[in-house]
């Protein structure tokens, strides 16, 4: 069923997939950002998929880059390298945005995905086509900055109004930039610069603990 529908959508949308495959019993379609408005429209009204489950913003910032050698732990199933290969639709774009769609008709799922320019992270909003999409787009807009075109409130939902940067960017600092708390003179949160110290977070790799002691 997935090939049949792979085929069709091969078929219908044409020069605005940019790739099409298989993936773990389930479709993943990447597409040209531009065309995602139109695409969604057609998966809807032509393919049956009438539910948005989910829509991610993702930064692909040092994809690729692996941060320690791999290459004498891959035989062990530990390892951070990252074949481009296997993704060809990357194209060196930072940002991306995932949509996961249900077809409750037909019990098929679909993985949409776009990547976006790196300058000006932007793509036009589905909230018309899947209302689902409101709280969803506002989250990427506030941790990713991904701005969603014609949204009809594209405002910040987890973080502060007045925060400044999207936490979700591998960029941002991992202890943030200012910390809050409640001023019992001032009677008001105030917001100073944060005293954590900065840590990297690399994970240890292990290969004497229990786990590879013989019984």
């Amino acid at each position: 069923m997935l090939e049949t529908l792979k085929t069709r959508l091969e078929a219908r949308l044409q020069e605005d997939i940019i790739d099409a495959r298989i993936e773990r019993a389930e479709l993943s379609l990447v597409v040209k950002a531009e065309k995602i408005a139109a695409i969604a429209l057609t998966l809807r009204d032509e393919f049956d998929f009438e539910q948005l489950m989910d829509l991610a913003g993702v930064d692909y910032l040092c994809f690729g880059e692996s941060e320690w050698n791999t290459q004498t732990v891959s035989s062990t199933g530990f390892s951070r390298g990252v074949n481009r290969s296997a993704h060809p639709a990357h194209n060196g774009s930072r940002f991306a945005v995932n949509y996961q769609l249900l077809s409750l008709k037909n019990n098929l799922r679909l993985r949409l995905k776009t990547f976006l320019h790196n300058d000006w992270p932007e793509v036009a909003s589905v909230v018309s086509i899947w209302p689902s999409a409101n709280w969803f787009e506002r989250e990427a807009f506030d941790l990713f900055g991904i701005i969603f075109r014609n949204h009809p409130d594209l405002r910040r939902i987890l973080t502060d109004y007045g925060f400044i940067g999207h936490p979700f960017r591998k960029d941002f600092p991992l202890i943030g930039e200012v910390e809050v708390r409640y001023d019992a003179s001032e009677q008001r949160v105030v917001y100073e610069p944060v005293e954590i110290e900065p840590r990297i977070l690399v994970p240890k790799v292990i290969r004497h603990d229990n786990r590879y002691l013989e019984g």
